[in-house]
């Protein structure tokens, strides 16, 4: 009996030895696997080598959100529209956005009828679909989805959605507008060359983009070719020109809404949102008020320098008046003056 429970642990030893060098294989093939890829697909070392903004913290004491078009046909956004077609590495925003969204690098949310923006898991949507609702030619093959860059309909994105947030922080006393959302919109006009319809595509979180924005660069001038800058400091330093078409209200209604068909009403509205922000912005940042004189010592001050300035006249006449004179004075060298006596008869 004894003999028999001797063998059983024995063989309970070498099973448990056995089976650990296999369970620490397995553990250590998944820490791998999790240093090397990251969420999304995207590689530690290329989250280390291009390091994601900083969120922005939820308890400040100031914030706005703002939604702006912006409209690829202004100087300031056209960098985002060239090339329409990739020429070697080198392509626009929303073919760098495609192609990282149908490679699964990035997750793409829905568009609502409403217009506001869900980034949660619940929101997002497969490429599959996108491609099948526009009409946007691929092919398929061992589960994966192929668009040549013909058929990426770059061409017609003209415009874009942009969810940004202005907020003060107050744990360092600083002023930012971080980008949060980007939507690309589609512009397609119908056959009776009717003004263009808007195809909102889909919603991108702009932190889960910004690491791969950091390594496309845009052209942002047009008589510089050398002049570039990556995407994500264009949008990090707001360098994009997008009129306001909605801010975060508690009717949910946009500025067209609120306006009605009054285009001046509108343009007014969008002003004095702008107008509310700079205001903002320079009551921190700007030059502090000067502070109120009472009326009498004001009143001093201006008669004392009524009477320097006064003084400073006078004295500029007398010096005036003084090289004139020496200007005029004979010198010591010249001849004395004549003098004529006239004779008198007797």
């Amino acid at each position: 009996m004894k003999r028999l429970l001797f063998l059983m642990m024995i063989t309970l030893v070498a099973g448990g030895a056995m089976a650990q060098p296999k369970q620490r294989r397995n553990q250590q093939t998944t820490e791998k696997k999790q240093q090397q890829t990251g969420t999304q697909g995207m590689t530690q070392r290329m989250r280390l080598q291009y390091p994601t903004a900083l969120d922005m913290p939820e308890d400040v004491v100031w914030r706005r959100d703002i939604y702006r078009e912006i409209d690829l046909n202004k100087e300031a956004n056209a960098g985002l529209y060239d090339p329409v077609e990739p020429v070697g590495k080198q392509m626009n925003l929303f073919t760098y956005i495609f192609k990282l969204a149908l490679q699964g690098y990035i997750p793409v949310y829905e568009y609502r009828l409403d217009g506001n923006e869900v980034l949660e898991a619940s929101a997002k949507i497969d490429m599959k679909t996108v491609l099948d609702n526009y009409h946007i030619f691929y092919e398929e093959k061992d589960g994966k989805l192929k668009v040549d860059n013909s058929d990426i309909p770059s061409s017609e994105v003209k415009m874009y959605y942009l969810k940004e947030s202005a907020y003060y922080n107050q744990a360092n006393s600083t002023f930012h507008i971080k980008p949060l959302a980007l939507c690309p919109v589609m512009l397609r006009e119908d056959d009776f060359g009717g003004e263009a319809a808007k195809y909102p595509l889909f919603w991108v979180k702009y932190s889960e983009v910004e690491p791969y924005l950091s390594r496309q660069t845009i052209k942002t001038s047009d008589i510089n070719d050398a002049a570039i800058m990556n995407l994500d400091d264009y949008f990090t330093l707001n360098k994009y020109d997008g009129k306001i078409y909605k801010t975060a209200n508690r009717l949910g209604k946009t500025l067209a809404q609120i306006a009605g068909n009054d285009t001046t009403k509108l343009s007014s509205e969008q002003k004095r949102i702008e107008k509310e922000l700079e205001n903002f912005r320079n009551g921190i940042f700007g030059e502090r008020e000067k502070p109120q004189v009472p009326d009498s010592i004001a009143a001093t001050a201006t008669k004392e320098k009524k009477t320097t300035a006064r003084r400073t006249r006078t004295a500029e006449k007398k010096e005036k008046v003084t090289k004139t004179k020496t200007k005029s004075a004979p010198s010591s060298g010249s001849s004395a003056a004549r003098v004529s006596v006239r004779r008198q008869r007797h």
